[in-house]
């Protein structure tokens, strides 16, 4: 009875440990300026994306091909406002994208100096990084991956403007 009571007492002891070392939280507290990071890896996130938005507002496709890695998965939804709904999965190629980028603001009627480019980085790692860019034509969340020591979009999910309903 002695070993029963002994075993199940370090039985509860460990789950207890483990419960109270297992902190999670939700809190503020944990944000991305408390990590420690590489300044030149989130700087050269930042310029990556930023890149990729200046691409398309100065029609400037070099600058997809410096800042988009060649696999690119890139996905979005587009609201057609005349239908009131979502256009879902519209898949986009690194190619599609270098195009896209050479015209899509040509008569500069798509974006100016003054348009949106706002970058939030999420999490900036050795290797991989997260991020979000909330542009003219709507938000776009990327990761990103440290390719050959640069730093590369491999995967994009976007959407048109949120709509508010």
């Amino acid at each position: 009875m002695k070993l029963a009571k002994t075993t199940l007492f370090s039985s509860l002891l460990f789950i207890f440990s483990l419960t109270t070392s297992c902190n999670v939280s939700n809190s503020k507290e944990n944000t991305f300026e408390e990590k420690t990071y590489n300044q030149e890896d989130y700087d050269n996130v930042r310029g990556a994306i930023l890149d990729y938005v200046e691409a398309l507002y100065l029609v400037d496709s070099t600058r997809i091909i410096k800042s988009v890695d060649p696999k690119l998965r890139k996905v979005g939804y587009y609201f057609n406002p005349e239908k009131k709904e979502y256009i879902d999965n519209l898949e986009m190629t690194h190619q599609q994208l270098v195009r896209l980028a050479a015209r899509w603001n040509s008569d500069f009627d798509q974006a100016d100096e003054n348009s949106p480019k706002e970058i939030e980085i999420f999490d900036v790692n050795s290797k991989t990084a997260s991020a979000k860019l909330t542009a003219a034509w709507g938000i776009d969340l990327f990761h990103l991956a440290k390719v050959d020591d640069t730093w590369k979009i491999v995967n994009v999910i976007w959407q048109s403007q949120p709509e508010l309903e």
